[in-house]
């Protein structure tokens, strides 16, 4: 059975009901502060985490005196950017006297749905994390639509959970863990421990229900599973009510694992080594022995440019003898990189007139 500790990263989920008092509609501070002091703990075991959480429409709605009732679109929006701002605020002050620095990332399904702003939100994450700041992620109510939005944080957590490459998600739930069916209408329902595998007889006993101030029910979860297992990263489903949730759940609280079979370094990697490539750069024989040696494609190593791709495209790598070395996902256009081949990093903004990112190809964007 996994455990917290041995996660190199780890995705949270925290719906509203948790948050989010549902008769006061008041933030639960002291569930807060217990859950920054879980994160203190983890981050203190070198853990990185990331924060899903909901609750700006939830608590703006309060400040507002907006009915508890679904809202029209404009009203929802409105409640989310009076929201936002707390929600940020709130988690500051928790994580603050643990010494830890917090940042807001707003995103939509656009987000992930268009490579270029895919590639935006990982470099951003990834260089949050890399300064050590603990990401607070949040569908961005202010501006999604229906056809922009994820719609329900459990599938937002898993994409944020592929985007940075998590080994682990936790989706912090009103129940604790998978049922047979749903346990408020059928007492006889037993939970899983774990499940290794998606079958159609395990989606046939996921229903719909949500709790009161959330969206997501038990098929919005399996759908996280889903995504999440399918890039390397292993999920839980555990009750999120109680004070120090995340501690709890390394302590044996109940609750469902899904496994994955790879890790997400590997998951990954397949995943770009299956892309159809849009272009070819053939490199030179220091940046050949350099890749092969895991380090990342940088413009110096560039002899040749061929293809017409986008940012975020998929590339073949090709060798000095023309030979297939590796594919990854190019930081530049075919135009661009075509314009940089053969400088070094110092000088692409002098060459593209703007500033750039200092690698064509990063080494977690190969494939070899």
């Amino acid at each position: 059975m996994a455990t917290l500790t041995s996660a190199r990263r780890l995705v949270v989920k925290i719906g509203s009901a948790l948050l989010v008092d549902r008769h006061s509609g008041l933030l639960r501070s002291d569930w807060l502060k217990s859950l920054a002091e879980d994160v203190a703990w983890l981050k203190g075991q070198g853990t990185d985490v990331v924060l899903v959480s909901s609750g700006s429409i939830a608590l703006g709605r309060e400040v507002l005196g907006l009915p508890r009732a679904t809202l029209p679109l404009e009203q929802s929006q409105a409640a989310a950017a009076v929201g936002q701002i707390r929600l940020a605020g709130a988690y500051e002050e928790a994580l603050t006297p643990h010494d830890i620095k917090t940042a807001q990332v707003l995103v939509t399904l656009e987000d992930s749905a268009d490579r270029r702003r895919y590639l935006n939100s990982r470099a951003t994450l990834e260089t949050l994390l890399s300064l050590g700041v603990v990401p607070i992620v949040n569908e961005n109510d202010t501006v999604a639509t229906d056809e922009i939005r994820y719609g329900d944080n459990d599938r937002l957590a898993a994409q944020i959970a592929v985007t940075v490459g998590a080994d682990q998600l936790i989706l912090l739930s009103d129940v604790d863990g998978f049922y047979t069916g749903n346990p408020v209408e059928d007492p006889s329902a037993t939970r899983y421990d774990q499940i290794d595998s998606i079958t159609p007889e395990i989606e046939a006993m996921a229903g719909d229900a949500g709790s009161g101030l959330s969206k997501g029910g038990m098929k919005t979860k399996l759908l996280a599973a889903k995504m999440a297992t399918a890039a390397g990263c292993t999920m839980a489903i555990t009750e999120g009510s109680p004070l120090n949730p995340l501690k709890s759940l390394e302590n044996g609280a109940n609750c469902t694992w899904f496994t994955a079979a790879l890790d997400p370094h590997a998951a990954r990697k397949r995943w770009i080594s299956a892309m159809k490539p849009r272009g070819e750069i053939t490199v030179d024989a220091g940046a050949a022995k350099a890749l092969a040696n895991g380090k990342s494609l940088l413009p110096a190593g560039i002899v040749e440019v061929t293809g017409d791709f986008e940012r975020g495209d998929p590339v073949a790598i090709l060798d000095p003898a023309a030979r297939p070395l590796a594919q990854g996902l190019t930081r530049y256009t075919a135009q661009e990189a075509d314009a940089i081949k053969g400088r070094k990093s110092s000088e692409i903004e002098a060459t593209l007139g703007y500033p750039g990112r200092a690698v064509l190809i990063h080494r977690d964007d190969l494939a070899l």
